[in-house]
């Protein structure tokens, strides 16, 4: 099947199957109930280059229209389907959200793909500086899971949607936070990773990788 040409009316979402920023999409797409086409890919597929000029997964398509940066992607779908609101509506709240998302992409994100690379191209010297860098800024940051059900709200936003991905891979990147410290930290995600959405949004690989973490 050409990638140009899906056949199928609606969303189509091309996904890795182990990838936080995959995940991340797909997580938006199950907590807000809407339907879409998957379609499991490698980045490197050469297809992906004739849609995307930067040749990187998520990538959704829907009828004319081609998406391929996440931030976009989450907040055009939040604002295309109204049910189920993940963004805040109100001026400010909305661009509190922009910035925190902003900072998580320019230094949780970054470090993690540090140490998710792939092994061929992995430095280890700066896996190391990484994991400790990660491990720090998480243990300072535990007190903002401490007060709400999720992060720094009383209800699920586009926030828990973006740090539930990297927080079921933290253990994959080599990442132990201490038990009794970041205790507010370890109840947020087994909160998280019980929601039915969590569930439906992974793979058969990231289920079948991370089960010990969704018991």
């Amino acid at each position: 099947m050409s990638l140009e040409n899906p056949a199928i009316q609606g969303i189509t979402l091309y996904s890795h199957s182990d990838d936080f920023r995959c995940h991340w999409i797909r997580y938006v797409l199950a907590e807000k109930q809407i339907k879409y086409h998957l379609i499991m890919l490698d980045a490197s597929d050469e297809d992906v280059a004739s849609l995307n000029p930067y040749n990187q997964l998520p990538m959704l398509i829907e009828n004319e229209l081609k998406l391929f940066n996440t931030t976009i992607i989450a907040e055009y779908l939040d604002d295309r389907y109204r049910q189920n609101k993940l963004y805040a509506d109100a001026p400010g709240p909305r661009a509190e959200q922009r910035q925190y998302i902003w900072r998580f992409e320019q230094d949780w994100l970054k470090l993690a793909d540090v140490m998710l690379c792939h092994p061929d191209s992995l430095d280890q010297h700066a896996k190391i500086k990484a994991q400790q860098k990660l491990r720090d800024t998480l243990i300072s940051l535990t007190p903002l899971f401490q007060h709400f059900p999720y992060f720094m709200s009383d209800s699920l936003s586009i926030l828990d949607c973006m740090l539930a991905p990297i927080f079921l891979r933290l253990k994959s990147m080599g990442i132990e936070l201490p038990p009794q410290h970041c205790r507010p930290i370890h109840l947020y995600c087994q909160r998280i990773f019980s929601r039915p959405a969590f569930m439906q949004s992974l793979t058969l690989q990231e289920k079948n990788r991370y089960k010990e973490l969704l018991t």
